[in-house]
Formats: structure tokens, sequence, C-alpha cells
């Protein structure tokens, strides 16, 4: 084996934790999370109640916010293919609403693509192609009146367009469409978005048009304009397209003369301006602004692509919590993929640092920067079994924790954050209470149900034994899970918990809507103690209960000579609390006198090589102590 391999192994160990420390907890990444406005619709949309989303378009249409509209309808036409009874009932209360009608052309639209797939044209089968043509010819009228309706909005445009790239239309057709969409909004991101996607390689275009209409678009823009990362859609979109065709680059003809820095690709002058241009625009949004997770996403992706690690782990910064379907989806699970990239930058960066080197500094950011933290999702864990037991198994586990009593033999936990992580908790994937209930299951008679909750969204964990035996989410708008896999995750349950009859499970693992309803509904039908009062609001809700206490956060020596010292089941001691200030300035100065007279010792030959090595084991005796000193101050007080 290279050297190199495990040097650059031994580097990753030691700055992985320190680069990027200040990106978004990966449990707080969330993918096109709608705004409240939205998700209220959708929460209503789900049960039935079209109310909140005819009154959502209404103001759109109202205003004339067309950007956000289009958001708002692709959004609630997505929902309905997995609840459209409220569509229905809104269409036959209000028959010529355009609203609603533009809600039913997207709808269709997006119905038909789904029943054809992303797959290439010589992967889709020859039914799902009939009905997919089937229900282009289907959407025609409802498109039309959309657009008769509301003879101002551009959005009916953008749908027609899409409808074009699918019915095969002809140049002539897509370029009507193209110039009615900019008659009503000449900078309607969705329209050229669409119109890009016509004229791309793999559709009906070539890269040389996609490139060309993109910067013919941009450099119209007005400023600010998230047009101005249409280059980029192009150059991401060639970049996916030479990855799974990679004939595509030397096969297509090019006009622009060989350049050294980019001869191995006949785009990159186009792509490295899109780049530039893009990371202008970026500038000119705050960290974390939702409007520019979109363009954002593609950003880091492409910087990637061009290993630009460092650049893209700016973006990730920026794009804090905001994760997008595209174009993450192009290369599997969005989410996964999304946190795969930005753990993969992280490593790629820690490679490159010395061993004995420093991390770069993370660049300053404003009093008005997210926390973001506390949009992480809430976590508490259900332990059947007494807070002192639950203490004395995670001793090792690597965080600071908070117990408290849920009744009789029961605890609930939660994680206490700490300014400084361990660096063992650094290198765990899992979100932070259920990778502490892997260590304080393991080699226990008793299971953890670890429970999440964000806006829109709840999930259950149940461990056992340091695995994960069944896992579920509720998402608002979500459809109902595969009954095989609910049937399995409910069995699962009942053998862990003892339930007799696993259907109630079941049951609740299939109902959609509330998720923070079913998530209780779930607890109390494992025979748990209630939810903990306030959990889903503030980050940490155990501290106001009775008998809670923390069990702060001990070394592996420390957490071993604890747990031989606290065999009767007791709660373990708290550390020594922080030493003074005045302590840790005479510790200093002893330390500073015994390492220059340890020093001068071994320098010396009439000292001798005795006294040196006394002197040499006081210093580290001091400077351990002063070390362990200065990590208990930055632990939470109990």
């Amino acid at each position: 084996m290279r050297l190199a391999y495990p040097l650059a192994f031994l580097r990753i160990v030691r700055h992985r934790d320190a680069i990027g420390a200040d990106l978004a907890p990966d449990e707080a990444v969330t993918l096109d999370a709608p705004d409240a406005p939205l998700r209220a619709a959708l929460a209503a949309a789900v049960t039935g109640d079209h109310a909140p989303a005819r009154e959502l378009l209404a103001t759109t249409r109202t205003h004339a916010q067309w950007e956000r509209r289009d958001a708002y309808v692709n959004r609630l036409a997505r929902t309905a293919l997995h609840h459209d009874g409220w569509l229905e009932s809104w269409i036959q209360e209000a028959p010529a609403d355009p609203d609603a009608i533009l809600v039913v052309a997207d709808f269709q639209l997006q119905q038909a693509w789904r029943i054809r797939t992303d797959a290439g044209a010589e992967d889709v089968e020859r039914d799902r192609f009939q009905a997919f043509f089937a229900l282009l010819e289907d959407a025609v009228p409802v498109i039309g009146a959309a657009a008769e309706l509301n003879p101002a909005d551009p959005v009916p445009w953008r749908i027609a367009l899409a409808h074009a790239r699918g019915i095969q239309a002809p140049r002539e057709v897509f370029d009507a469409y193209l110039a009615e969409a900019r008659a009503r909004d000449p900078h309607h991101s969705g329209c050229h978005q669409q119109a890009l996607q016509y004229l791309c390689a793999k559709w009906y275009g070539s890269h040389e048009e996609m490139f060309r209409y993109a910067e013919r678009v941009a450099a119209s823009a007005p400023p600010g304009s998230k047009l101005h990362a249409l280059p980029l859609r192009a150059a991401l979109e060639y970049r996916l397209s030479v990855q799974d065709e990679p004939h595509h680059v030397q096969d297509e003809p090019h006009t622009h003369e060989p350049h050294e820095p980019h001869r191995h690709d006949p785009y990159g002058p186009e792509t490295e301006a899109a780049l530039t241009r893009a990371l202008g625009l970026s500038d000119s949004y705050p960290a974390g602004e939702p409007e520019a997770a979109g363009f954002r996403n593609e950003l880091a992706l492409l910087l990637i692509m061009a290993d630009r690690p460092a650049e893209a782990l700016d973006m990730f910064r920026a794009i804090g919590v905001h994760a997008t379907e595209f174009p993450w989806a192009r290369l599997g699970d969005p989410r996964a993929e999304f946190l795969e990239a930005r753990s993969d930058v992280r490593l790629d960066l820690a490679a490159q640092i010395p061993s004995f080197g420093r991390p770069p500094e993370p660049p300053a950011t404003g009093t008005d920067a997210p926390d973001w933290a506390e949009l992480a999702p809430r976590a508490v864990a259900i332990v059947p079994a007494p807070p002192a037991e639950v203490a004395q198994a995670a001793l090792l586990c690597g965080f600071s924790l908070r117990t408290a009593p849920a009744g009789e033999g029961s605890s609930y936990v939660e994680v206490v954050p700490e300014a400084v992580r361990s660096r063992r908790t650094g290198l765990l994937p899992e979100e932070p209470l259920t990778a502490a209930a892997e260590t304080f299951t393991t080699g226990e008679s008793w299971p953890a149900l670890v429970l999440h909750r964000a806006p829109g969204r709840s999930s259950v964990t149940a461990l056992h034994q340091g695995r994960s035996h069944a896992t579920h989410t509720w998402h608002t708008e979500s459809p109902t899970p595969d009954h095989a896999e609910v049937r399995a995750t409910a069995q699962s349950l009942a053998d862990l918990y003892r339930r007799d009859d696993p259907r109630p499970l079941a049951h609740i693992l299939r109902s959609t809507g509330d998720p923070a309803g079913h998530q209780e509904a779930l607890v109390t039908a494992l025979g748990l103690p209630p939810v903990p009062p306030g959990f889903g609001g503030e980050t940490q809700v155990l501290g106001e209960l009775p008998g809670a206490r923390v069990l702060a956060r001990r070394g592996i020596l420390a957490g071993m000579r604890d747990t031989m010292s606290t065999g009767n089941g007791g709660h373990p001691p708290e550390p020594r609390p922080p030493r003074t200030p005045l302590w840790l300035l005479v510790r200093t100065l002893v330390l500073l006198i015994l390492t220059q007279a340890a020093a001068f010792a071994w320098w010396s030959p009439q000292i001798g090589r005795l006294r040196a090595c006394v002197l040499s084991g006081a210093a580290l005796y001091a400077a351990a102590s002063l070390t362990g000193a200065l990590r208990r101050r930055r632990r939470p007080p109990a």
C-alpha cells in the first residue's frame, strides 16, 4: 500500500470535523421545503380542504407574482398525484376557476411524465409510451383553458412548453409557445428553463444551441434575476450528458478555436463563464436564502465536477438546509446525494491539510447569519428503563445527554448541544441522538424509540442491541406507503415491544396528513409513556421535567472508570466543575516554568538524566491537568 493513503486517512481523521463545522447539521437539511403559506395549503389539501390552496393562488394572480405562482402550482400539482380528492372537489365547486384549471393542467402533465419515467426513450416500454401520449392529448384543452381564463399569466405557457417537448412538437410550435410566454413575462425563469430543455442535445437541439440560448437570455436579464444562472443550468446539463454519453463531446462540431486550458473540453470556456456569472449572482443573495437555493445547488454540483472543493464548500455554506431535488435526483436519491456530496467535499479538503497543520478558518458571518441548529428536527428518545440505568449504559456514547423520568420504570432522553464536539462523534454519520442510542442500547435488554419532529415531517426509529430494527417517516404530502413495507415495519415494532397484534400499528403507519398526530398515536399503541410536553417546539424540552439530570460527555477512559465504579445502579457522578480563571493562570505559569526547567535540564550535563526525567514528567502532568480543565470549561453545565 502506498504511504500516501494511510497518511491521507490520518489527515482526514484529524481534520474532518473542523472542515465545514459551520455547515448546517445533516438532520436539518430538507428537500424542497415549502414556505409557511404553501405548507399550510399542502397540509389542508391532504385532508381534502382546497380553500387554502385557492386563496394562495388567487393572491399570486391578483398581485402578478408569476414566479411564486409557478412554484406553488407545481408543488400543488405534485401533491395531487397522491391526494387528488381536494382538486376534484375544487373543480366541481368552481369549474371555471383559472387557478384550479391551472393546477389541473400541471397535474395532468406531471401524471403523464410520471408514467413515462425519466428513462431514455429506448428504455421506456411501449405501453407506457402509449399512456404517456394519451394523457398529453387529454391535457391540450385544459392547458388552453388555463391560458384563456387568465391571459396575462405566463405559467400556462411554461406548461405548454413542457407539453411541446413531450409530444415532440416541431420547432415552429415551440417558437410560437415561447413567444407567447415572453410576451407575458420576458424574464420568467420557468419558461426559459423549459425552453432550455427543449433545445438541449438529448431532446431536439444541441449543446451549441443550448449554450447560445442561455447566454442570450442571461445577457438581457435584469440585475439580480435568477436568469443569470441559466448558463449554469446549460453547463450542468452538458456535463451530466457527457457523463452519461461521453461520445457526444467528440461527435458534435464546435465553432470555438482550441483553447489550451480547455483542450479536453470543447465547452470549457462556456462552463467557466457560467460558473463565474453564477458565483456573482450567489454573492448578491444572503446565506440560506430559499429563493437562491435552486441555482446554488446546481452551482455546488458543478464546482465539484470542476474539482473546486473549497468553493463548493462555501456554496454548501450558502445553501444551508435548502437542498433541492434538481440536480441531485439525476444522481440518485436527492437528499442522500446532497449529503454525500457535502461530506465528500469535506473529506477532500481535510485530506489536503498537513497532519499537524491548522484547518482554514471558516468565513466570518454576520450577526444575522441563520442558526442552522435551530432548524434541525427536534429529537427525543423514549426508553423503557429507569434514568439511572440509561445513564449507566450511555457513559461511552460520546454525547452529553439529559435524562428525565417518564413514568414508572421509563425515561426520556435528549442530546445536550455542545460548542465543541468530540472527535469520535464528529465521525459518526447518524443524527446525534440516534448515534447515542446505538451505543446505550448495546448489550441491554431494553430498546429505545427515537422520535424526530419538524414542520410537516415526523419519524420514529426503534433501536435494540445497537442497531436499527424499524424506522418510519410521515410527511404531510407523502403518498400512502407501500403495504408490504408497512406490514414488515409494524411486525418489527410489535416484536420489539411485545404487542400481540401488529395490525393497529400498521394502520397508524399507513396514515397520512398529520405527521405529529400519527407519531403520538404510534407511541401510545406501543404502550410507551406519552410524548413529552412541548416536543417539536424548543430545542430541548426535558430540562423543566422533575428529576431531569445531565449526563456530561466522558472521554473513553473516564467513561470506563465511571462504568466500573457505579455498578450499584446509581446515576454516575458528574465530572468536576470547571476550574476558576485564577487556577488556570497559575497552572499556565507553572507549566511554562517546568517546561523551561526540563529543557534546560536535558541541555545541561551537570543536572543529570534522573532530574531531567522528573522535571519532564512534572511538565507533562501540568500540561495534562491544564488540558483537562480547559475541556471541562467547554462542556455545558449540569
